[in-house]
């Protein structure tokens, strides 16, 4: 497209200036993770991470962060962007609160205001018009302060775009393509600042693996595994690129063509529930390994869309958080354990060649399970959280609990954890095709050793 190639030697000559290292997502949600000052310190000491992106201004965070080299990004929670959308003393107070009194010993460069808001159709009319209107009221607080070098943005997930195969079909969604991304973007090009885009070539790869190769979604296709867009003609290597174009094309769709991409999440889970398929150690390291290698290059390889263009990169995440809600991947990103060992090594120079690696577990889930699996609570979880999920299990669907009614065949032993073993896996096996998960809250998980007992059967499900 005539727009793209036009603007290629400004992008090249714009990102001249900027780092191509790797930076990491740092996120809180584990009952059992190391402290900010402890976390830094690995950060420092065993990662070549140059940046650091956290999910609000955690003060202590900051704080750790101070007098270091690391670049750093903080974010204005989702639920009060309306008010700063239309009081500017509450963007004001905001900066006042979270950015000065750690700017400019902490090196705050990225501003993120909200994460994935337009991924959550709850907030469609409260939040999603308030966008653009509280990123540009948290820019003029920026500047009323004096703070200049800082970038505004917000991350947005893939689901941002109605139609991303092939790449050069890019299309943000209808419902926010006028409404909210032209805005968006008309700010973005006016701050030289960065379209921030959650890019995830796993969940491409395992949603549609008949289609999608893993080697080419793990950055190792050979010329069997390459795609070649037909309308463009640009040939993909790798899935993270081709999704990357996609945003491009669709950036330019609208008129925007020029802003800058950074990849605000990336990475691939180290493990999961047996239902995940690929979901390993190996995959995990092979993905990141060569996501560093591809994003530290020099000259920079970009994107075939923006040849030579280097994009900021923020891997997700730095630790397994054990209290993320949701399928077992969510709590298995970290490339660090909470005891602070590595999960699998990564030189984030990209340097170290594979061979210089010590051999990797074998995967044993890149094909689907063909067992059955069943949901049981976890053993020895607390009992007033097990009721909590129990009653929640069986206010959903029709007879999930009927079965471990006095009388009937799995009343006995009447305990909350067995009660809410089998109505834990009612629920899921009801609804798992639909969204619903087996956890309740870090109580419950997935088994694939029969639960039934006696007369009392739990339904089974195979993958």
């Amino acid at each position: 497209m005539a727009p793209l190639l036009f603007f290629l030697l400004l992008f090249t000559l714009s990102n001249a200036h900027i780092s191509s290292r790797i930076g990491v997502n740092y996120g809180q949600l584990g009952d059992n993770l190391p402290s900010p000052s402890e976390s830094i310190s690995l950060i420092k000491t065993q990662t070549k991470f140059t940046r650091v992106k956290i999910y609000d201004a955690n003060p202590s965070i900051l704080k750790s962060l101070s007098k270091t080299h690391l670049q750093v990004s903080i974010m204005v929670p989702n639920q009060i962007i309306p008010s700063i959308s239309t009081n500017r003393t509450a963007s004001d107070d905001w900066i006042r609160s979270n950015v000065l009194p750690f700017y400019p010993s902490t090196k705050i460069r990225y501003l993120l205001v909200g994460n994935e808001i337009l991924s959550d159709y709850s907030i469609k009319n409260s939040t999603w018009p308030n966008l653009v209107p509280a990123m540009k009221n948290i820019k003029a607080s920026l500047k009323r302060f004096g703070v200049g070098n800082v970038k505004v943005g917000t991350p947005l997930a893939m689901d941002a775009l109605q139609s991303s195969f092939p790449p050069s079909n890019g299309t943000f969604r209808a419902d926010i393509a006028e409404s909210v991304m032209k805005p968006m973007l008309e700010f973005l090009t006016k701050t030289k600042s960065y379209f921030f885009v959650d890019a995830y070539p796993y969940f491409v790869w395992a949603g549609d693996r008949v289609n999608v190769n893993l080697d080419y979604a793990l950055f190792r296709a050979d010329g069997a595994h390459t795609y070649t867009d037909p309308k463009s003609g640009l040939l993909y290597t790798n899935l993270l690129d081709q999704m990357l174009d996609a945003v491009v094309f669709a950036m330019d769709r609208v008129g925007f063509g020029s802003v800058r991409l950074a990849v605000a999440e990336t990475g691939w889970p180290n493990s999961g529930d047996y239902d995940q398929i690929g979901a390993n150690t190996y995959n995990a390291a092979i993905y990141n390994r060569n996501l560093a290698r591809r994003f530290t290059a020099k000259p920079a390889f970009g994107t075939p869309a923006r040849p030579g263009v280097v994009i900021p990169v923020f891997v997700f995440s730095l630790y397994n958080e054990n209290q993320k809600p949701g399928p077992g991947t969510e709590r298995h990103w970290g490339v660090f354990y909470p005891n602070r060992t590595a999960v699998y090594e990564v030189d984030w120079t990209g340097k170290k060649p594979d061979r210089d690696y010590e051999p990797l577990p074998v995967p044993t889930n890149d094909e689907p399970y063909k067992g059955k699996i069943w949901c049981v609570a976890v053993s020895g979880a607390n009992v007033t959280d097990l009721g909590g999920g129990l009653a929640y299990a069986c206010g959903q669907g029709k007879g999930t609990c009927d079965a471990i009614q006095k009388g009937r065949e799995c009343y006995k032993p009447n305990t909350v954890g067995a009660h809410a073993s089998y109505a834990f896996n009612a629920y899921w096996q009801q609804f798992r095709s639909s969204g619903g998960t087996c956890y309740f809250n870090g109580v419950a998980q997935q088994t694939i050793k029969d639960p039934s007992y006696g007369s009392c059967k739990f339904p089974s499900s195979t993958s």
